[in-house]
């Protein structure tokens, strides 16, 4: 049974509090309460940059649609699309930074953000939504080199814009990393088509099968375009840095998962050791779990392709297969493997051996050069480097090895003038590529992180590139670079906007409706902490999760089925009540109920937004602070009133 991790007062606690400080003695002070608008931790840490908050508060009811008959799930959706153009895909793999930064962590557990997203990512597949549409034509014309997550994304972004767009992808389907290099039962096929069409149906001009640097050249995309961005992503993995790498079934992971996920393989080496500690490795190990081993196959079929190669037809009936034991090894302690917990959990359920604290030595080959083993030791870590423990060296026997250690681009075959000498391409903060006048670039091509960090990166520079087509100065990026909350477009949403401004000076606009009373936004400077909310406020409540389909051993052999299953609505709605709706108002009424002048009250409901909810009237305002204390979001601050 989880407890609480906050309380306001401890035992003990007797002495009077020193009230001096926050009470003022004359009948009115000039520190009143203002509404301060700062961004929440889980926003600060989605790399996507997408409103969280605000489509949590969807979910719970606090925000309507402004549109009639609009359900909160489109709401929600086209809230979330403002940022991100893939809730299904990322409320599934996403490792989900928001949830270790929620401040709900604090009390309880965190907010389930993933699984909402999941669902409402879900429910507009299901119910045909589609995205805003394109805005109006600019005459200019953008060139994008990459169709997987940031590719596409700028695309997006930029057709919404009105600029016209052509997406160059070199394979034969869109979507990159997200189809070529994350398994099916994690990312869906038919989810990946139906958030990469609604995304073509903006009007995209997609040219697949073509390599920019070959079948076009750098030249020709000057030429032809008004702006380039480069999404080419990291497709190159790692080798191993040790003696004897490089035989046959010596691989990177990225070339065993784009094998399998274009079907050129049905069967993996016997005994298999990944080496790695990452996402990568997990999908490799579980994936060769799921493969197994073909020990017998019909006489037609070519031995090659019993390990890596393309099957013709369905051999399903002609092959026996057996379970693969598949070792995954990584320098730092399992503990501290950068993969997400609840992968290692599920990796190691369904048969993987997991090794941490051991680093490799050599890849040992018998007589007739076929991999015999991978010579390991114990290690420590100094930092990012390996320190080899003397005296605790150890052989894996194996048949195939994998290193999953990271991956670079491939930047040969014409485009070797944007390399900057390790495989990537340098950008600036506003991912205009270095010393080229009219190309950006975003995703792994600059540095590999994660799916959500190359949309981020996308959106970003898709401002950058409407900017840029404009002939306006790029700027300055905000420190908290999200997707904020704008007072003012909520409230022109809600046909409540200010009235034009007289250009008369006066004292105060208290009586005036053509300012926006007493409210700061310090969203793109700040993010709120979680000793600025009262958190006794709120109760224990178990956070909602998503049922999963949990396979042990060797019955993961042949199961490629989806294992998260999506939360229910019922479910969606009771995690975003449980969203502390850190830095904004959440019409709690605490502010009302405690504040002893009643200077405090609700503002008219036909006058109601989000972030409207209540108002101080200065005239009784003595600046007591009590509405601060109380308020369980740290909305409000105390600052200068009338």
């Amino acid at each position: 049974m989880n407890e609480h991790t906050f309380r306001r007062f401890r035992d003990g606690d007797n002495a009077t509090p020193p009230l001096e400080e926050k009470i003022f003695t004359a009948d009115y002070s000039h520190k009143c309460p203002t509404y301060v608008n700062r961004t929440p931790p889980c926003q600060g840490s989605c790399p996507s940059g997408h409103e969280i908050r605000g489509w949590l508060g969807i979910a719970r009811g606090m925000e309507k649609p402004t549109v009639e008959g609009m359900t909160w799930q489109e709401f929600a959706f086209l809230r979330m699309v403002e940022a991100n153009p893939y809730p299904s895909a990322m409320g599934r793999v996403c490792p989900a930074p928001c949830e270790d930064g929620c401040n709900r962590n604090e009390v309880d557990d965190f907010v389930g953000i993933n699984a909402v997203e999941h669902y409402v990512g879900d429910w507009a597949t299901e119910n045909g939504l589609k995205l805003p549409g394109p805005g109006k034509d600019t005459g200019k014309k953008v060139a994008v080199i990459g169709g997987g997550p940031a590719g596409l994304t700028a695309a997006y972004f930029l057709r919404r814009k009105g600029h016209a767009v052509t997406v160059f992808e070199a394979q034969e389907k869109l979507g990159g990393m997200m189809r070529y290099g994350i398994p099916g039962y994690r990312t869906p096929r038919d989810m990946i088509d139906a958030e990469i069409d609604r995304i073509v149906e903006l009007g995209l001009e997609v040219k697949t099968g073509v390599s920019v640097g070959t079948d076009v050249t750098i030249e020709q995309l000057e030429k032809d375009f008004d702006a380039v961005f480069w999404g080419v992503g990291a497709q190159t993995g790692r080798g191993l840095p040790i003696e004897g790498w490089g035989s046959g079934n010596c691989l990177s992971g990225v070339e065993f998962l784009d094998a399998f996920n274009q079907g050129w393989v049905f069967s993996t080496a016997k005994r298999i050791v990944v080496v790695g500690g990452g996402d990568t490795s997990i999908d490799v190990a579980s994936v060769a779990r799921r493969l197994g081993h073909v020990s017998h196959s019909h006489p037609k079929d070519h031995a090659d392709n019993i390990v890596l190669g393309h099957t013709a037809s369905d051999v399903a009936g002609t092959i026996r297969r057996e379970g693969v034991t598949a070792v995954l090894t990584s320098l730092f302690p399992v503990e501290g493997m950068t993969a997400a917990e609840h992968e290692r959990e599920d990796a190691l359920r369904e048969g993987v051996d997991i090794q941490g604290g051991v680093m490799p030595l050599e890849v040992v080959h018998d007589a007739e050069g076929k991999i015999q083993a991978l010579k390991m030791c114990k290690c420590d870590m100094d930092g990012m480097r390996p320190v080899p423990q003397e005296g605790t060296e150890f052989y894996l026997e194996c048949d195939m090895i994998v290193s999953a250690i990271g991956q670079m681009g491939d930047l040969s075959g014409g485009l070797e003038s944007l390399d900057n000498g390790r495989g990537f391409i340098d950008t600036d903060p506003m991912y205009k590529v270095k010393e080229r006048e009219m190309h950006f670039a975003g995703g792994d091509i600059i540095r590999p992180h994660l799916l959500t960090t190359a949309i981020g990166q996308g959106r970003i520079a898709a401002e950058s590139i409407d900017h840029f087509l404009a002939g306006a100065p790029l700027g300055k990026r905000p420190k908290v670079d999200v997707h904020h909350f704008n007072l003012l477009r909520e409230l022109q949403e809600r046909g409540l906007e200010p009235e034009e401004y007289d250009h008369q000076q006066k004292r105060g606009t208290a009586e005036d409706n053509y300012a926006i009373h007493n409210y700061e936004d310090r969203g793109a400077t700040q993010i709120i902490p979680h000793d600025d909310l009262f958190k006794g406020h709120f109760p224990f409540d178990e956070r909602d999760k998503r049922d999963q389909v949990l396979i042990v051993g060797d019955n993961v052999l042949g199961n490629f089925d989806e294992r998260v299953k999506k939360f229910t609505e019922e479910q969606a709605v009771h995690e975003g009540t449980r969203c502390m709706s850190c830095g904004m108002c959440f019409e709690c009424d605490a502010c009302v109920i405690y504040c002893p002048q009643d200077a405090i009250f609700r503002v008219k409901k036909d006058q109601r937004a989000v972030g409207r909810y209540v108002d101080t009237d200065y005239t009784k305002c003595i600046g007591c602070h009590i509405c601060q204390d109380v308020c369980p979001t740290g909305y409000i601050q105390m600052g200068l009133g009338e």
